[in-house]
């Protein structure tokens, strides 16, 4: 079961490099149910997989480009755990800000609950601080 569920986070990884190279959202319709419960919402988000599909429609108008890389996946149970790094360059407003020009690249991890072959919940985390610093919206130390 295992090796299945790391196949399937692989996948997801690559659909989402998909839906933000086209713009098309429904690539993630295979991978997530439609009530899909979200653990840590991004401000605005609204619930299950309409308001993944709005969210990543935002951060792809800001961030066409953008790859997202699984570099760790780790499964037990129902559960699918990866590192991920998105890399990407900002053309278009994002959080409010006019496009900088700038590259990001940005760690993260997810944590994925299967069932019946699709995403049922997430938990993640990725550095929001380290990707607004490095579009200059908030300063370095040092």
């Amino acid at each position: 079961m295992s090796e299945e569920l790391k196949a399937l986070a692989r996948g997801w990884y690559d659909a989402m490099t998909k839906a933000f190279a086209t713009g098309d959202m429904n690539a993630l319709d295979a991978f997530i149910v439609a009530d899909f419960v979200e653990h840590n919402p991004s401000p605005g988000q609204g619930p299950g997989l309409a308001g993944l599909k709005q969210l990543f429609a935002g951060f792809q108008s800001a961030f066409p480009d953008m790859n997202i890389s699984a570099e760790d996946v780790i499964a037990e149970g129902d559960k699918v755990a990866a590192r991920f790094v998105m890399r990407g360059m900002n053309t278009g407003s994002f959080a409010g800000m006019p496009a900088t020009g700038k590259q990001v690249t940005v760690e993260g991890i997810d944590i994925l609950r299967v069932e019946g072959g699709k995403i049922v919940e997430h938990w993640g985390q990725y550095d929001q601080l380290g990707m607004m610093q490095q579009l200059g919206a908030v300063p370095t130390p040092g």
